[in-house]
């Protein structure tokens, strides 16, 4: 709940600390006074658009920081906190700031790590419910009756959207396998074409580089064959090199036994001549290993071609060819077996969607079961509240099948007829200010054990009704206010009426003074004293008479 406001520089407030409690606390004051001016500070750490002109004037900036405490955060918070990636320690209290300047721009905080507004936005329906004569949102709001009956009828929404989910998880994966269907039977032929060319060709895993490096191998080795060819002159022919050394070595043989150094000289060339002719039988052999076909080297090439122009035509490298083989086949398998598999899967999207229906319509039963149980209850509280002739009603339509959700398939409304005879019509269209705020406390009242924000805001929920009808409200506010985790709710009541303010546990008196030309409104929490006093003016108005102390001591007693 709200256990702390603090405001700064908020229009004609300069500096206020308030302090809330459980219960129902009331807020009180002459009309002027800056009540509005609270809720729009409060609506701030809310989420509310930040607008410079609530700065106070000649200051540069303004801020407000609310504290709840909670025995545990409720569920919605939680999780916007943790998606949003901010820690808080269990039984930490949750602290927002919001600061705001006055040339423009604004920060926001939650136990002084920075955030968006965004995440107050979101997280503010669990921590205030803010109900007025105008209120636009929550209980009027008809996208969120279909929630609140839910909350009421207590039904198995959870299992609901777990079978819509698996549905529409059936449905797309069938819709999916139609289209892939679709799309390949159009390219079947386009298909068959490209897998013929590529079982013709039958690439293999790395052939490309092979045929490359055998193609370079050859155009290498056919400049090769022609220096070798040029180096023949050395060892081929009578006139040869390697011809004169022989023919040296046996002219030498027959005189080298005439001189020890003739003999060296011929062993020498004897050497020269058998290095040479291993010389020339190695060059012989290179020149054999060079030959090659010129048709080999032609077929090779044309291969290595085709590879790479199938490669280019399909975007993918040479070795992804044989992969791409398979894909188009199991392509072409998918159509072919693909009417087994659809009707597969047209079965078990059928099935889905039984279960779903079943789990829907079971829903819907419960529904249309607790709307007549709201309805009596609401029914219950219109009498004490001065509207014994309207009627309430709670609506529960299944809607077209393109509609159905995880929520069900029913659409939700609360509809009221205020005149006897008079058509149902939606709540804010046909109801007054002070009507449709009867309307929502009769509302709130019936739904209050079923939960809901951990603080309440009425903002004059009471104007326009006087007598028994604002006791009936302050009586009713009461019991709102002390409805939650043993006993602890917290609901506060921004009133014109004494038979409210005597119902409440706290009061604060809200009260504009100026000095100079200086405005400033303040908030003083009353005691038992001042409670009587500020009773009294609202009966009595400016002058506060005995008779209206007198009135007010009955007040207080009576509740």
């Amino acid at each position: 709940m709200l256990t702390s406001l603090a405001i700064r520089n908020i229009v004609l407030i300069e500096a206020l600390d308030l302090a809330f409690g459980p219960g129902l606390g009331v807020l009180t004051g002459e009309t002027g006074a800056g009540k509005s001016i609270l809720l729009d500070a409060l609506g701030l750490v809310l989420g509310n658009r930040a607008d410079n002109g609530l700065v106070r004037a000649g200051e540069d900036s303004a801020s407000v920081t609310a504290t709840f405490e909670f025995a545990r955060l409720p569920d919605a918070v939680s999780a916007a906190l943790a998606g949003a990636e901010l820690e808080i320690e269990p039984g930490e209290p949750l602290i927002i700031r919001r600061s705001l300047k006055a040339d423009g721009g604004s920060k926001a905080f939650i136990n002084d790590q920075p955030t968006g507004v965004a995440l107050l936005r979101e997280i503010s329906g669990a921590l205030v419910e803010l109900h007025g004569q105008h209120d636009d949102r929550g209980l009027v709001n008809p996208r969120g009756h279909r929630m609140l009956l839910d909350r009421f009828a207590g039904g198995d929404v959870a299992g609901v959207a777990e079978a819509h989910a698996a549905w529409k998880a059936a449905a797309d994966r069938l819709e999916a396998s139609r289209a892939a269907i679709t799309a390949a039977s159009a390219e079947q032929d386009l298909l068959l074409a490209h897998l013929a060319e590529l079982t013709a060709i039958a690439p293999e895993e790395g052939e490309e580089q092979r045929l490359a490096l055998a193609r370079a191998d050859m155009q290498k080795g056919e400049k090769l064959a022609e220096e070798l060819e040029d180096l023949r002159k050395f060892w081929d022919g009578s006139d040869s090199a390697l011809a004169q050394m022989r023919s040296a070595a046996r002219k030498l043989d027959r005189v080298a036994d005439q001189h020890p150094l003739l003999a060296e000289a011929l062993a020498a060339l004897d050497r020269a001549v058998i290095e040479a002719g291993e010389a020339e039988d190695k060059l012989a052999a290179a020149a054999e290993a060079l030959l090659f076909d010129p048709e080999d080297l032609d077929r090779m090439e044309t291969r290595l071609f085709e590879l790479r122009a199938l490669a280019r035509m399909h975007g993918c490298q040479p070795d992804d060819l044989g992969r791409l083989m398979l894909a188009m086949r199991e392509q072409l398998d998918a159509i072919e077996h693909g009417e087994a598999d659809l009707a597969a899967q047209e079965a078990a999207a059928a099935r889905a969607r039984q279960v779903y229906l079943a789990r829907a319509e079971a829903l819907h039963s419960t529904r249309v079961s607790a709307a007549l149980q709201l309805d009596e209850a609401v029914a219950a509280e219109l009498a004490p509240l001065k509207l014994d002739a309207a009627r309430f009603r709670t609506a529960v339509a299944v809607m077209d099948e393109d509609r159905w959700g995880p929520a069900g398939m029913d659409s939700v409304e609360f509809l009221i007829s205020t005149n006897p005879g008079a058509d149902f019509a939606p709540l804010n269209k046909i109801a007054s200010g002070g009507e449709l705020s009867r309307f929502i406390l009769a509302l709130k009242v019936a739904l209050a054990e079923k939960g809901g924000a951990a603080t309440v805001i009425f903002d004059e929920i009471d104007r326009g009704v006087g007598g028994a009808v604002a006791s009936a409200i302050g009586e009713r506010l009461e019991r709102l206010a002390n409805t939650g985790p043993d006993g602890g709710g917290q609901l506060l009541a921004v009133t014109h009426s004494p038979q409210v303010a005597a119902r409440g546990g706290l009061h604060y008196l809200i009260a504009k003074s100026s000095t100079g030309t200086v405005t400033r409104t303040s908030v003083l929490q009353l005691d038992a004293g001042g409670r009587k006093e500020e009773i009294a003016r609202m009966l009595s108005g400016a002058e506060i008479t005995a008779e209206a102390r007198a009135q007010a001591d009955r007040l207080l007693e009576g509740v």
